[in-house]
């Protein structure tokens, strides 16, 4: 019997973080021979993760240079996936989420007429600068995407309001919620390993933050950390870790404004599984990051999205996150009354997190081979609360770019 060969594409920390779930269901499914392309879009923020779960990419093209722009992003992965398809010839090429990496893999394969499938579909802010330049970049994968696996009721009615066929999207869940069941489960205990020798945690609630985000360059970001110094000096009680994004454009904001101060660490971004035992230690999140919103609820933490606008509005809406932008005295004042208010800490941490069950990624596959006519269509996440409609509905004219 042949099996269906299937290319699963990764470039960025994140990508992995979601796609490990879907390369152990593809590898236990002896209906398809998994091949993994890694783009190294990040190079030593995607190793930690391969390292991490015992990955080893079939092909590596190990395009990443310093200070590298999108455009020389484009340029070296189209370049070497093009000859990746012509080597391999596969079925289906599978991405993830909304890096650049994504988007040139998902053109590279319609290019070459491989049908694509598209993990994490559906998310929209429907601004093309907030997320930057992912909104645009998960737009454009949906326009050339033969499979969309949508992980939330929200992300699959956007993408039937686009005019995408029904029976094209699963709702599935997001991989995200699978991965971190699997760290839990394991109970790794690495993170201390990573704190300075003078940042005491016992006794101290800690408030996780992190912001990295191309948007927030600059101005915004001078903003957030203006907002994180202030809050370290009225909240002398509490600790603040903040693993700083590699990236230089980052650090040249962060380092100036936040070295020095006592109950503030700035270390460098941590391995998975450490990043994760932090989620779980702290008392708070602050973030720009966009699976954070995700992790965080499903882990009972409270997030505050340094965002002008979210593709993630199910937190919101479910009460276990809160937009806040990026503007300093709105970050401090809420970030404050949730620490002083028990209350309505406990009315935030006692929700339900919307975005996964643990089985997206089996669903994922099955939704796969459904669509090759090798097996049922999977029951969708949440079932009991949502059904897709037979007939998808018009756009919304403000909702096109």
């Amino acid at each position: 019997m042949k099996r269906l060969k299937t290319i699963a594409v990764l470039g960025t920390r994140p990508e992995a973080i979601k796609m490990v779930p879907v390369l152990r269901q593809l590898n236990e499914n002896p209906q398809i021979e998994p091949v993994v392309v890694a783009t190294s879009q990040h190079r030593q923020m995607l190793d930690q993760v391969l390292e991490l779960f015992g990955i080893t990419p079939d092909v590596d093209l190990n395009i990443m240079r310093p200070n590298q722009s999108l455009n020389d992003i484009v340029q070296r992965s189209i370049e070497g996936l093009d000859r990746v398809l012509l080597e391999q010839a596969p079925d289906v090429l599978l991405v993830q989420g909304d890096t650049t990496t994504a988007f040139v893999a998902a053109l590279a394969a319609f290019n070459r007429r491989v049908p694509v499938g598209h993990i994490e579909a559906g998310l929209r802010s429907y601004d093309p600068f907030n997320p930057y330049p992912e909104e645009t970049n998960r737009r454009l994968i949906s326009s050339v995407a033969a499979m969309h696996f949508a992980p939330t009721k929200q992300s699959a009615e956007n993408l039937l309001r686009e005019g995408i066929a029904s029976e094209n999207v699963y709702l599935t869940g997001n991989t995200v919620v699978d991965c971190l069941q699997g760290i839990i489960e394991a109970r790794a205990e690495v993170l201390a390993n990573y704190l300075p020798s003078n940042f005491e945690l016992s006794g101290h609630r800690l408030i996780l933050v992190t912001a990295h985000r191309r948007e927030n360059w600059n101005g915004p970001m001078k903003e957030l950390c203006e907002a994180i110094a202030e809050l370290a000096r009225k909240l002398p009680e509490a600790r603040i870790l903040y693993p700083v994004h590699l990236n230089p454009n980052v650090r040249q904001s962060v380092y100036p404004i936040l070295s020095g101060l006592p109950n503030v660490a700035l270390i460098d971004p941590l391995p998975y599984c450490a990043f994760v035992e932090a989620m779980a230690a702290s008392h708070m999140i602050l973030t720009d990051s966009g699976g954070v919103q995700e992790e965080a609820p499903s882990l009972g933490k409270p997030v505050l999205v340094l965002r002008e606008t979210t593709e993630r509005p199910e937190g919101v809406a479910a009460g276990v996150a809160r937009l806040v932008g990026t503007d300093r005295k709105k970050i401090v004042a809420t970030a404050l009354a949730l620490f002083r208010d028990d209350k309505e800490y406990c009315r935030m941490v006692s929700r339900r997190s919307p975005y996964g069950d643990g089985h997206a990624a089996k669903r994922t596959v099955e939704g796969l081979l459904h669509h090759f006519s090798l097996g049922p269509r999977p029951i969708p996440f949440g079932t009991e609360h949502f059904s897709l409609p037979l007939q998808p509905v018009q756009m919304v004219s403000e909702a096109r770019l």
